[in-house]
């Protein structure tokens, strides 16, 4: 038998990276990461060295650490994930953030295409009195995003199937959250890497990406509260042309805000 400092050594020579290797290892001895510090110099059963060399050569292949794990953390929140749903990334916190900027308290978000679920739950988790509502068209996506609510403790989230405003005609809120599909249906990243692996459906929207968010927009005066707020992530070279989109169906104080890395992410406007 091998000791942990010598499986994980192999395995990040496999994978280009540590932490890959230690979240494989960590997801079969059902450890966190730290725990590692401790005990470099264990050894772990034959059983379960063979699932972790199973897992590192998926990940190997290319599958994403987040499906193989079926976990993926976001805004401190351990959400499960599935093939089902994309994964959470770290870029759409900006849009969260932007979320409790605008919601006052008591107020109530609608977020489509949630997804796992993640958009909505973080808000919920820092407004307790919020009212919080989540579509998406896919019932597989559903399913793992109501699971983890009920995981969370925030079963006061309400879930609706259907394509998106179409399961909230006639409700108003204060602010309609997405994070919907924007890439460009002939995008070759979406033949590489994790793309690979995620439903299309939640990545590809149309020739320039935008055909999603111009139905959001279209739609979205009819389901804002006055003095609403839309807001929708993008792509990093889609600032202008969502703010162009905002604009032309009457939204104001449109305004684009800047992730980590200094890239056009989010983009909102007030229908007044």
């Amino acid at each position: 038998m091998t000791d942990i400092r010598t499986i994980l050594r192999n395995a990040t020579d496999m994978l280009g990276e540590r932490l890959e290797a230690e979240l494989l290892l960590a997801h079969v001895l059902d450890v966190n990461r730290a725990w590692f510090f401790a005990h470099a110099e264990d050894v772990i059963g034959a059983a379960a060295q063979a699932r972790f060399n199973e897992l590192v050569h998926r990940r190997a292949g290319g599958e994403p650490v987040a499906y193989i794990t079926g976990r993926r953390d976001f805004w401190s929140l351990p959400l499960d994930v599935s093939p089902a749903t994309l994964i959470p990334r770290p870029e759409t916190e900006l849009l969260v953030e932007q979320v409790l900027a605008r919601l006052r308290g008591g107020g109530s978000l609608l977020d489509l295409g949630t997804g796992s679920g993640a958009i909505a739950l973080a808000v919920a988790s820092e407004r307790p009195d919020a009212v919080v509502a989540a579509v998406d068209a896919s019932a597989a996506a559903l399913e793992v995003a109501r699971g983890n609510a009920t995981k969370l403790g925030l079963g006061r989230v309400c879930f609706f199937a259907g394509d998106w405003f179409v399961p909230v005609a006639g409700r108003r809120f204060d602010v309609v959250a997405s994070n919907p599909p924007y890439i460009e249906a002939d995008d070759r990243h979406l033949g590489e890497g994790d793309l690979r692996f995620e439903p299309l459906s939640a990545l590809a929207s149309g020739p320039d990406g935008l055909d999603d968010i111009r139905r959001i927009a279209a739609n979205a005066p009819a389901h804002l509260a006055p003095g609403g707020w839309l807001l929708v992530e993008h792509g990093w070279n889609q600032g202008a042309a969502v703010r162009d989109i905002f604009l032309a169906a009457g939204g104001s104080d449109v305004f684009t805000a800047r992730d980590l890395e200094d890239r056009d992410r989010v983009t909102g406007a007030c229908w007044k």
